[in-house]
């Protein structure tokens, strides 16, 4: 544990200071693509993202709504051990435009009783993204969940 630190920050109780070189979000999920510049492009245009910040052609910051993430520069190659969730408006016509778009759509969009409607598709580089419309507000005891910390 680093010197002068007993716990671990929670950011819900201290607020993060602002920094305009790094995205405003607690957790800033960073994607690698072969060609940055193409995959913000691509991403914004199928999937409705905006760039945050560019640094040269090898970082870009991306906004997802209230949501962040970067696209890096780099040759992995994407697997499913990783989701990127966004919350939408209107799945029905978000899986719509990225599919007119070339995203390969998994599964179109389907509701499920803890009151979401959600789809799931790749991106052209692979990267698996779940999109997810609240429906309901629904008690997560009703479909069998556990509140913890609400």
């Amino acid at each position: 544990m680093a010197a002068g630190y007993s716990k671990l920050v929670d950011t819900q109780e201290m607020p993060l200071r602002i920094n305009r070189s790094v995205p405003p979000c607690p957790v800033i999920p960073i994607l690698r693509y072969p060609d940055p510049g193409f995959a913000a492009e691509w991403l914004g245009k199928a999937f409705g993202f905006t760039v945050r910040l560019r640094i040269g052609n090898h970082r870009i910051q991306m906004r997802a709504g209230e949501g962040c993430f970067t696209i890096a520069e780099g040759d992995a190659v994407p697997n499913r051990s990783v989701t990127v969730q966004v919350r939408v408006e209107d799945a029905w016509a978000h899986c719509e435009r990225a599919r007119l778009a070339g995203a390969k759509i998994f599964d179109e969009p389907v509701d499920y009783p803890y009151g979401e409607r959600q789809y799931h598709a790749w991106d052209f580089h692979g990267h698996f993204w779940n999109f997810t419309e609240t429906i309901a507000d629904v008690e997560p005891e009703s479909w069998g969940g556990t509140s913890v910390s609400l």
